[in-house]
């Protein structure tokens, strides 16, 4: 297998790489040349969500590129996932995302958040009145296995699930998550979430491994940790290298989000980085602090969750 792709609990291979297709102004045509543009530098694993509205414009880009002879369709790894409104009928939601990216599967298919919402609620960020009391898990992961089942897609996994509640999913599973996508990097380092997901077989997927510089609840923090800039130096590499390495040395995948081509080929650059021992301790130091907290899922009269440490279990 090449270095490049882990062997996930399902037997398929991901690349470890991705380029993350969410974008504020989620403009078809830019999204569809970033596409391209990565295809042609390389990448392979593409992550898409029906909340992103990216789905059409990253079909799109695939479609051309097979079509053209750039690359097979066997060859390229794409990840959507299921929106909480969505969670009583996983099956109608996966072919309707299908529709959208114009394939007959994805090869991964993760449940978005551990949050379930009423049917109506399109929109990234729920009213207090579009919040189902009930998550009802079980039913939905039953959903999620049938997909699997009908061939609509070759994994099934979490985002954004705490060690505790993929221990609860674990309890009634029969197919097992295959992947548990989180917020990771050097500021947030999920030891505790890696330790359990490994100890389970389940790979780790990184989203936002820079810390979401550019997105509207981003932070620049991890990129201008003086730390960083230091190990950056060292190794004659950029801070967003270190940090990419970094999480590529936990052996996450990580999820880049950049449509600049010149990032994106900064980036695919990470793997020739060679982080030692000592930068590695040093990162272990850095203070941590959670900047994707997802204030926007609780509330103390509709949501489920009435706290953040109700969200993420005490882990935050």
């Amino acid at each position: 297998m090449r270095s490049d792709q882990v062997r996930l609990n399902c037997g398929i291979t991901i690349p470890v790489l991705g380029l993350g297709t969410y974008s504020f102004d989620n403009h078809r045509e830019t999204t569809q040349l970033a596409v391209h543009t990565a295809l042609k530098m390389g990448y392979r694993h593409f992550d898409t969500a029906k909340i992103y509205g990216s789905e059409p414009a990253l079909g799109n880009a695939l479609a051309e590129s097979i079509l053209e002879g750039t690359v097979k369709r066997e060859n390229v790894f794409v990840t959507s996932k299921l929106w909480g409104s969505d969670h009583d009928d996983p099956i109608s939601a996966l072919n309707q995302t299908l529709k959208n990216l114009g394939m007959e599967y994805v090869d991964m298919y993760l449940v978005h958040w551990p949050v379930r919402l009423k049917p109506w609620t399109c929109y990234p960020v729920p009213k207090e009145e579009d919040f189902e009391q009930q998550l009802e898990f079980e039913a939905t992961w039953a959903g999620m296995e049938k997909c699997l089942d009908m061939g609509l897609c070759r994994g099934i996994g979490v985002s954004n699930f705490s060690s505790t509640k993929i221990q609860r999913l674990l309890d009634f599973a029969s197919v097992p998550p295959a992947i548990n996508q989180v917020e990771m990097h050097p500021m947030w380092r999920q030891s505790k979430l890696r330790e359990i997901c490994a100890d389970n077989k389940i790979h780790v997927s990184a989203y936002s491994p820079l810390g979401g510089p550019g997105n509207s609840w981003g932070s620049t923090a991890v990129v201008e940790s003086p730390v960083i800039k230091s190990i950056a130096l060292k190794h004659k590499a950029t801070p967003a290298q270190v940090a990419l390495k970094w999480g590529l040395t936990k052996g996450a995948s990580v999820i880049v989000k950049s449509f600049n081509e010149e990032r994106m080929r900064e980036n695919m650059a990470s793997f020739n980085i060679k982080l030692d021992d000592e930068d590695l301790l040093q990162i272990d130091n850095l203070e941590e602090r959670k900047i994707m907290r997802g204030e926007y899922l609780v509330n103390e009269t509709t949501s489920p969750y009435r706290t953040l440490g109700d969200l993420w279990d005490n882990e935050i």
